[in-house]
């Protein structure tokens, strides 16, 4: 067997992996120093939902605005010191070993308050139909 259909065929996979990445998050919504890689994504048994885990490092002193999220988000700090802004509540830093949960709709922000790269876990449990994100002005 030739090797050439595998390669073809790790070609189309990288491709479909990079395309999903770019539907999932607009360039403008991702500053520099803001590295966000997708780790998973499935249906859930509730119908119209899918689970999302995408680890996300922000370089010291990047900040990512304020943004929303169609469904829940639980976060779990792997590295680092980040500082959250949740709509209604007074900012909270966490660090690594820390988690938050934010609920579907509430406008928050992050930025990383530490010397060094902060990196969080972060998954969604969202509805398949709209945007991942969505920034406020």
């Amino acid at each position: 067997m030739s090797p050439y259909p595998l390669r073809t065929l790790r070609v189309l996979a990288s491709a479909a992996v990079l395309a999903t990445n770019l539907l999932t998050l607009p360039a403008a919504a991702q500053p520099a120093g803001v590295t966000r890689t997708d780790l998973q994504r499935h249906d859930l048994s509730a119908p119209g939902r899918e689970a999302v885990q995408v680890r996300v490092d922000l370089a010291p002193g990047v900040a990512f605005s304020r943004h929303t999220h169609p469904g829940e988000e639980i976060i779990y700090v792997l590295t680092g010191a980040i500082e959250y802004d949740v709509e209604g509540k007074p900012p909270v830093t966490l660090k690594a070993g820390d988690a938050l949960f934010i609920p579907a709709g509430t406008v928050h922000a992050a930025k990383n308050v530490g010397q060094d790269t902060a990196s969080e876990l972060a998954t969604y449990i969202v509805a398949k139909d709209k945007p991942l994100l969505t920034l406020v002005k």
